[in-house]
């Protein structure tokens, strides 16, 4: 169930919807959300609250990448920020039924980028994981990610304190899940950009 303020500022309570409905990206514009929310194929999300921990992390990546890309014609962002995911280039707002919120992105193809965020697949994608995270959730992400397009998906696991990384390949599937846990590791779009994932755990 999920709290919706309509145009006329009433506020509505909301379940998700039955498998054979779905909510557009057209739907999702009309809502002013009192949470915040995704749509996985027309289905409707609610995101996990944040803790410390995810904060910290988030920030330093934000610092090192953000401060690295003043001079990269890379487009970088930080949630909240919707990521239109068209499936075979539909990009109708009626037609999107994916929008999602990764917690930090890049995106070099800079047509992608308009004032409501990001429509199509960046080249990174960030999520760092939170208690409130489902094992459903994450691999629901992975599949739309992959099936979008996404050219790199990092996973973060602050409790683990390593990352995950996946590539696409050329069959359009995100393989490889490298995981490193110390040593420095670059984005595939940006390989002179070095972070050193230890300095991302410490408090």
């Amino acid at each position: 169930m999920f709290t919706i303020m309509d145009d006329e500022g009433e506020i509505n309570m909301v379940e998700e919807p039955s498998p054979d409905y779905t909510y557009t990206y057209a739907d999702y514009l009309k809502w002013k959300f009192e949470e915040r929310l995704e749509l996985f194929k027309g289905r409707i999300y609610k995101l996990a609250a944040t803790n410390t921990r995810h904060q910290v992390i988030s920030m330093k990546l934000q610092l090192r990448i953000g401060t690295f890309l003043e001079k990269h014609r890379c487009f970088f962002f930080v949630a909240p920020f919707d990521v239109r995911l068209p499936v075979k280039n539909r990009k109708k707002d009626n037609e999107i039924t994916t929008v999602v919120q990764p917690d930090l992105g890049i995106v070099c193809d800079l047509s992608k980028i308009d004032e409501r965020g990001c429509c199509g697949a960046p080249d990174l994608v960030v999520e760092i994981l939170s208690p409130g995270n489902s094992q459903k959730e994450v691999q629901l992400k992975f599949e739309l990610y992959e099936e979008a397009g996404v050219h790199e998906y990092w996973i973060i696991n602050p409790v683990e304190e390593n990352i995950v990384v996946f590539i696409l390949n050329e069959g359009g599937k995100l393989g490889g899940g490298k995981m490193y846990a110390g040593k420095a590791i670059s984005p595939h779009c940006i390989p002179a950009l070095e972070i050193e994932v230890r300095d991302i755990f410490k408090n």
